[in-house]
């Protein structure tokens, strides 16, 4: 295995996981609500992929755009806290360079594509209630599969040149990662190369993908706001609103738990590392865990599948 020396200038073969420097005694007691965490995630999705697919009722465009998001965060969990859990567990805290730059580029291709999901589904909701007559015709499962495609590729082909630039930088003898995950910067840092071209491309990127999915989402709502404020049946409002609840709820989760994160990198002088650690970690595991919940709790057709599936185990 690769020293953990940072003075050795001999190239490495892995890096070192180092998660929460300062508190590392605390780790198997955190471990607990991550293992739970991450069992509700895996758990709650996989129930609402099986009740998707087994319920003729719900195969609607919707939520086969639903289905999707529960895919991604299957994938974003199963890359990020396994490998953390087994930090916390059995001191594995080492990871190959293939293996590192894998689960860099899901983490940094998959986080977008969930944005890009959640701006296909406001603009679903849009034509729901501001052209209900066309909805049939512009919302079909054609339309969710070009979606899909356009998901994965826009996302992957924008984001797949971080982990190659951060791979092609030279590693000459440090690889300890304090971090729990191979974050961009967290790897570039051990570098001995300028790594300034590879944090400008992941800040642009970044901000460009997630930027202009939220602008869409937030003009997919005002134009539903719109829309909703002239109804003039009693009552059509609020219904109108009610089947965007759920959508809105699962944003402000993502959103909000993107910009503290945003936040307390921007003051990392000021915030302790080890809470900067935590979050990054929460990050790829809360929205999985709450997402398919609020949809399972707040959709009526969502929620008697879920029970019509429950009766068939019996």
């Amino acid at each position: 295995m690769a020293s953990p020396s940072n003075d050795s200038t001999a190239p490495v073969s892995e890096f070192l996981l180092i998660c929460f420097p300062n508190f590392q005694n605390w780790q198997h007691w955190l471990s607990l609500p991550l293992s739970l965490l991450f069992l509700l995630a895996m758990g709650a999705n996989a129930i609402l992929l099986i009740t998707i697919r087994l319920e003729a009722s719900l195969h609607q465009p919707l939520y086969y755009l639903l289905s999707l998001l529960s895919l991604l965060d299957i994938v974003l969990c199963l890359t990020v806290i396994p490998k953390v859990l087994a930090i916390f567990w059995f001191g594995l805290s080492s990871i190959s360079f293939p293996a590192c730059f894998l689960q860099m580029f899901i983490m940094n291709s998959f986080l977008p594509m969930e944005s890009c999901t959640f701006m296909v589904m406001a603009y679903d909701r849009y034509v729901a209630i501001c052209h209900p007559l066309r909805y049939p015709s512009i919302i079909t499962s054609q339309f969710v599969a070009k979606a899909s495609v356009f998901i994965v590729v826009r996302n992957a082909l924008f984001t797949a040149p971080i982990p190659i630039l951060t791979s092609l930088l030279h590693y000459c003898g440090k690889n300890v990662i304090e971090n729990c995950i191979c974050a961009n910067l967290s790897v570039s840092r051990l570098s001995c190369d300028n790594f300034t071209l590879n944090r400008i491309y992941q800040f642009v990127a970044g901000w460009t993908l997630l930027g202009s999915d939220f602008i869409l989402i937030f003009l997919s709502y005002t134009f539903i706001l719109r829309a909703v404020l002239r109804f003039k049946v009693k009552g059509a409002a609020v219904k109108a609103l009610s089947t965007c609840g759920s959508h809105f709820i699962l944003i402000l989760f993502f959103s909000t738990i993107l910009l503290v994160v945003v936040l307390t990198n921007v003051a990392r002088k000021k915030v302790p590392m080890d809470i900067l650690i935590l979050l990054n970690v929460l990050h790829h595991l809360i929205p999985p865990a709450l997402n398919p919940i609020v949809y399972g709790v707040r959709t009526k057709e969502i929620k008697q599948g879920i029970q019509k599936l429950l009766q068939r185990g019996r």
